[in-house]
């Protein structure tokens, strides 16, 4: 059974969950705020479901649509699909079920977000096909992980309110413009990301008439477009942080995300699959991971972030 497990995780490299989780983990809190950041165990273990649910979904999805290319590609060739480790059938049983767990979910959590998993489904598996036809694939990427910070506020919410009001003032850190402005973070993050992903396959994908900006653009000019990206999506997280006005703490994992996101740049000018690595999987979980941390920080223990913000 373990053997199982271990089998069908791989299929879907479960442990890239680490790239869009913390940013829901962090937004539920958010969302959370008037009760330490803690919703509930129900809610809470909801929305664990849900995210699993889409993101087993999503990747189980790209494996089938892509099992083709998969295979012609060298760097590729090994994965579940190619190799019958596991079937067709296998995965699109695994990947309907998926779905459905989402959908499950959803249904737990409140109405708005039932009617909402469908599209939360489309988007996040229509991405494996835009490499077909546009360019701009990444960006279709960075939506699909957007729903996750989006989703886990309104599985908190329930509904959605722009302008609240608080003791009788309006509140923008408690308004739906914070998950919104945390999702296009999210969005800038992935178009960076993937870019420098792609370029490892930018002489196979121009030979398979694929589509990607390192395709359009070519390596150089599209990495500088990632680290564009990047500085974008560090301001945007720069806004977050004063919408919900948070204090020390964060301004400190600010500073420690910009000296990562700078660090993966120049890892990423090697090229080579081990460096690509590196910069793509391992800087990127503790970029998500350090988000938060210093999310939660700020929220969860109020008393920290005063004291320190009295001080400083």
């Amino acid at each position: 059974m373990l053997r199982e497990v271990a089998k069908w995780g791989g299929f879907v490299k479960f442990s890239h969950t680490v790239f869009a989780l913390p940013f829901a983990i962090a937004s539920m809190a958010v969302a959370a705020r008037g009760t330490r950041g803690w919703p509930g165990w129900r809610t809470a273990g909801l929305v664990l479901l849900a995210m699993v649910g889409a993101r087993t979904c999503a990747m189980a999805f790209n494996r089938i649509v892509d099992r083709k290319f998969d295979a012609r590609n060298p760097r590729t060739a090994g994965r579940h699909l190619p190799r019958g480790v596991v079937s067709l059938a296998g995965a699109v049983v695994f990947c309907a079920a998926s779905g459905g767990l989402l959908v499950l979910a959803a249904w737990g959590l409140n109405p708005l977000c039932l009617w909402l998993s469908p599209a939360a489904l489309f988007l996040v598996c229509f991405y494996s096909l835009t490499k077909r036809f546009t360019d701009f694939t990444h960006v279709w990427l960075g939506l699909a992980l957007a729903a996750a910070p989006v989703g886990a506020w309104l599985a908190v919410k329930g509904s959605v309110e722009f302008l609240p009001r608080v003791d009788g003032r309006i509140d923008m850190g408690q308004g739906a413009m914070v998950p919104m402005v945390l999702g296009l973070a999210v969005v800038l993050w992935l178009v960076g990301l993937d870019i420098l992903y792609a370029t490892q396959d930018y002489e196979f994908d121009l030979r398979e008439g694929l589509h990607s900006l390192v395709v359009r653009w070519g390596v150089r000019n599209a990495m500088a477009v990632a680290f564009l990206s990047h500085l974008f999506m560090w301001g945007t997280l720069v806004v977050f942080g004063g919408l919900c006005r948070f204090r020390l703490a964060y301004w400190i994992g600010m500073v420690l995300i910009l000296a990562l996101l700078l660090l993966e740049h120049l890892i990423a000018r090697r090229r080579d699959p081990a460096a690509i690595n590196v910069a793509f999987f391992k800087l990127n979980g503790v970029i998500s991971v350090t988000f938060m941390v210093v999310t939660l920080l700020e929220v969860v223990f109020p008393w920290f972030r005063l004291r320190w913000a009295e001080g400083w």
